[in-house]
């Protein structure tokens, strides 16, 4: 066999011509488009600490049997930091900060800030893999960054009066991008659903500390719509949607399965609208567009033009190396 087609052999894998990270990749994305709806649906009966932990400390427990039945072995070395990291940002990090911020945000609003969050991850990506992408990725990045601080300012009332909500929510967005960046790249090393389960018993025993203080202080009194909503946060935002994920991420290219994400924001207002009745105002529809726009540009952006060998496999410009996002 020639070294040109031991190449081509060995990644194969990675380019997934049958477009299956990509199918990966929108379940994964609708499971978590309804996450910002049903959390502002939980809040009406929980305090925001509860439902931040209570759902980690649930989705913990289903990994840990799943780690079990199927006798995963453990991470070594390096990787228990790397999944500190990937806990922080999507067990932890973006779970607390949402369901804060949606105690008095609206879920319509919630997504549009959230919809920096393709752009965002792509940034981690690049600065994770030591990439050097195109001027107009960086400026495309800060354009919807700019875009997104103006529309909350505009809905606040200024921006002097830019809400502790929409703060709390552009901090979600970073460390939700640091956990899927890092994610993505780990889960070529364990696996998909291993990634996210090992995120998630490292951070059990604080979630758990959490969620008893948050019980005391104030007891969850939630309806069934309520209590409805918090499983399904705890079961497939937490832990199932992100089966789904991680998959298409491995499968990749990252950068490409990664685009899939910015319909999540539109989904994720149009489940506002439907199941919470929140009016859709023009200036949440063009919020919306703008951010969106501006990170799809970003991310396409960092796609640098492919090389080709003989065999016709692109070797540069590719994303081996990671970044990708949930």
């Amino acid at each position: 066999m020639s070294p040109n087609s031991s190449a081509t052999l060995q990644m194969r894998p990675v380019i997934s011509p049958s477009r299956l990270g990509l199918a990966w990749g929108f379940v994964g994305i609708l499971a978590f488009s309804f996450t910002v709806p049903f959390t502002r649906v939980a809040v009406g009966g929980m305090s925001p600490l509860f439902i931040g932990s209570g759902r980690a400390v649930i989705a913990a427990a289903l990994a840990a049997a799943a780690l079990a039945l199927f006798k995963q072995p453990r991470p070594r070395g390096i990787q228990w930091v790397r999944l500190a990291v990937v806990a922080g940002g999507v067990v932890v990090g973006f779970p607390l900060l949402t369901s804060f911020a949606l105690t008095t945000a609206p879920a319509s609003r919630g997504a549009v800030l959230i919809a920096l969050l393709p752009a965002a991850t792509a940034v981690m990506a690049v600065i994770r893999a030591k990439e050097r992408p195109p001027a107009s990725f960086w400026m495309m990045a800060v354009i919807g960054a700019a875009a997104a601080i103006v529309f909350a300012a505009l809905q606040g009332g200024g921006f002097a009066q830019l809400a502790l909500s929409d703060l709390l929510l552009f901090g979600a967005v970073v460390a939700a991008a640091i956990g899927y960046a890092e994610g993505g790249l780990l889960a070529r090393e364990l696996g998909s659903w291993q990634t996210v389960s090992w995120a998630l018993v490292i951070a059990a025993p604080l979630m758990v500390i959490l969620t008893v203080i948050a019980s005391v202080q104030q007891p969850p009194t939630g309806t069934p719509i309520q209590w409805a909503a918090f499983a399904y946060l705890a079961a497939v935002s937490m832990f199932l949607g992100f089966f789904a994920w991680y998959r298409g991420l491995a499968i990749g290219p990252m950068a490409q399965v990664s685009q899939v994400q910015l319909i999540q924001p539109v989904l994720s207002i149009m489940w506002a609208a439907l199941l919470l009745r929140e009016e859709l105002l023009w200036s949440t529809i063009l919020g919306g567009i703008a951010v969106i726009l501006c990170a799809g540009i970003a991310v396409r952006a960092r796609l640098t033009r492919p090389t080709l060998i003989p065999s016709g496999i692109p070797t540069r410009g590719r994303d081996d190396t990671g970044g990708g996002k949930g």
